[in-house]
C-alpha cells in the first residue's frame, strides 16, 4: 500500500503479489511516465540555458528541480486501482534529465539501462527534440540590463531626465491645464483672458470639456460672419465663454430673428459685439424684451430698434432697475410720460443708472441751478455728467456772473455746453476766463 497525500518516494512502500496482466499495464504505465518526465526535464533545461541557474541552484539539486516541477501521477488500472511508486520513477526521470558525467562518452547509468525498451525509443525521441530557441532567449534577456530603483546613476544622466509636471485633479485657476489642453493654448493665442474666464461660473470646466477643432471653431467662424471683428474675439470670448457651449443652429435662428425684425447687419454685428450675451437669448425671450420697451415706453417699432442698438445690453440686462428708474422719474423726479420718451430715447443709459445718483444730479439741476423740466428734457445727457463737474463749473460761472441758462436771456449758455466742453474751451469760449483762474478758483473751494 501507498500512504494517502505522499509523493516522491516519502512514503512506507509495500510490495504485494501482482496478479496476472499486471506486469504488461506496469511496463505500459512506467513507459507513458518515462515519456512525461523526460519532456518535463527538458524544458527544465531550456530554462536553464536561458538564464534561470539561480533557480536550479535555490533547488539543491538536479533531481529536486525535477521533483518540484513534476506532477504526482496516480494512474488507475483495473477495478481496485494501481498506485505507481513514484520514487523510481523520480529515478528515471533524472536519469533523463541530468546524466552523469559517463552518460557523455556514449555509457549509460544502470538506472537508464535498467529501463525498458520501449521508454528508451521514447527518451531517444524526446531528445531529439528542437532547443525551443533557448539561444534567442538568451540574447534577449542578455540585452536587458539590471535594473534597480537603488541604481546610482551619474550626474549627466540625472541631469537630462525631465519630469513632467503633475496635472492637477482640481484647481481654482486654468493656468494649471494650459501646457496640457490644446483647446486653451489656441484661446489664450486667440487673445481669451483666462484668469477672467475663470472667474465665472463654471466656464472653467466647460472651456476643458471643449475640443478646439470639433466644438470651437466653427462658432468663432459663425461669429466672424455675424460680424465681430478678428481682433475682438478674444475680448468677446473673455466676457461670454458660454457661447462656445451652445448649438450652432440654435445661433443661427437667434440671428435670423433679429434680421427679421429689420435690425441691419451692421446693427446686428454691433449689438452683438457690445452686449456679448445677447445671443444666449432664446427668440422668445429676445422677442419678449423688445415688446416690454415698446409698449412701456410707448416706442415706435422703429425707436425701439434704435433704442436696443445704441444699447443693446437692454435685452439682455435685468427688467427690475428699468422699470425702478422709470418710476423715479415720474414720481421722484416729476417729469411726464412724454418727457420721460424723449429723455430715454435720447439718453438710453438713464435706464440703467443709480437710482441715488439720478436723485442727486436732478436735485442740484433743479433746485440749486434753476433748470426747468423742459430744459433737461431738451439736454438729458447732462444726466450722465458727473455731478461734481457740473457744480464746479457752476460754481465757478456764478463767481463770473455768468451763470445764466435762459435761452430767452443774453450770454445764455446751453446745458450741453456747461458739461460736454474740455476745461480749456469751457473757459475761454463760456467763461470767458483763462484756464488758470479756473485751477485758482478750485483751490478755494
Amino acid at each position: 500500500m501507498v500512504s494517502p497525500g505522499l509523493g516522491w518516494g516519502r512514503g512506507t512502500h509495500v510490495v504485494r503479489p501482482r496478479r496476472a496482466g499486471q506486469d504488461a499495464v506496469l511496463r505500459w504505465e512506467m513507459a507513458l511516465w518515462a515519456r512525461q518526465a523526460s519532456l518535463w526535464c527538458c524544458l527544465l533545461n531550456t530554462a536553464r540555458a536561458a538564464g534561470f541557474p539561480r533557480r536550479l541552484r535555490s533547488c539543491g539539486s538536479p533531481a529536486r528541480t525535477c521533483r518540484e516541477f513534476a506532477p504526482l501521477a496516480l494512474l488507475p488500472a483495473g477495478k481496485d486501482g494501481v498506485l505507481w511508486r513514484l520514487q523510481a520513477c523520480r529515478h528515471a526521470s533524472v536519469g533523463s534529465c541530468f546524466a552523469p558525467d559517463s552518460a557523455k562518452d556514449g555509457s549509460f547509468s544502470p538506472l537508464e539501462s535498467n529501463l525498458p525498451s520501449p521508454v528508451k525509443q521514447e527518451q531517444a525521441k524526446v531528445e531529439t527534440l528542437p532547443d525551443l530557441n533557448a539561444k534567442i532567449l538568451n540574447e534577449d534577456w542578455d540585452d536587458i540590463p539590471p535594473s534597480s530603483a537603488l541604481e546610482e546613476i551619474s550626474e549627466e544622466e540625472a541631469v537630462q531626465i525631465i519630469a513632467e509636471p503633475i496635472l492637477p485633479l482640481q484647481s481654482t485657476t486654468l493656468r494649471d491645464y494650459v501646457d496640457h489642453s490644446e483647446t486653451l493654448a489656441k484661446l489664450v493665442h486667440l487673445g481669451v483672458d483666462l484668469s477672467q474666464v475663470e472667474k465665472r461660473q463654471k466656464a472653467g470646466q466647460l472651456l476643458l470639456t471643449l475640443d478646439f477643432e470639433k466644438d470651437i471653431r466653427k462658432i468663432l467662424l459663425f461669429l466672424k460672419d455675424v460680424g465681430v471683428e478678428d481682433n475682438q474675439l478674444g475680448p468677446f470670448l473673455t466676457k461670454n465663454p458660454y457661447i462656445l457651449g451652445e448649438d450652432l443652429e440654435a445661433l443661427e435662428t437667434r440671428v435670423a430673428y433679429l434680421k427679421s425684425k429689420k435690425f441691419g447687419k451692421s446693427e446686428i454685428a454691433q449689438m452683438v459685439s457690445r452686449a456679448p450675451y445677447l445671443l444666449l437669448f432664446s427668440v422668445e425671450r429676445l422677442d419678449n424684451r423688445l415688446g416690454f420697451f415698446k409698449n412701456e415706453l410707448g416706442l415706435s417699432v422703429k425707436k425701439t430698434k434704435d433704442l436696443v442698438v445704441r444699447l443693446p445690453r437692454l435685452l439682455t440686462g435685468k427688467l427690475e432697475p428699468v422699470k425702478e428708474n422709470l418710476q423715479v422719474c415720474q414720481i421722484d423726479l416729476g417729469f411726464q410720460r412724454n418727457e420721460i420718451q424723449q429723455i430715454v430715447y435720447k439718453t438710453p443709459k438713464i435706464l440703467t443708472a443709480s437710482k441715488k445718483r439720478l436723485r442727486q444730479t436732478f436735485d442740484y439741476l433743479h433746485n440749486i441751478m434753476g433748470i426747468p423740466h423742459h430744459m433737461l428734457t431738451r439736454f438729458p445727457q447732462v444726466f450722465n455728467s458727473k455731478l461734481l463737474r457740473i457744480r464746479e463749473r457752476h460754481m465757478f460761472l456764478a463767481f463770473l456772473g455768468r451763470a445764466q441758462y435762459d435761452p430767452a436771456q443774453p450770454s445764455y449758455i446751453s446745458l450741453d455746453q456747461l458739461v460736454s466742453l474740455p476745461d480749456e474751451v469751457f473757459c475761454t469760449e463760456v467763461a470767458k476766463a483763462s484756464i488758470q483762474d479756473f485751477e485758482n478758483f478750485l483751490k478755494t473751494l
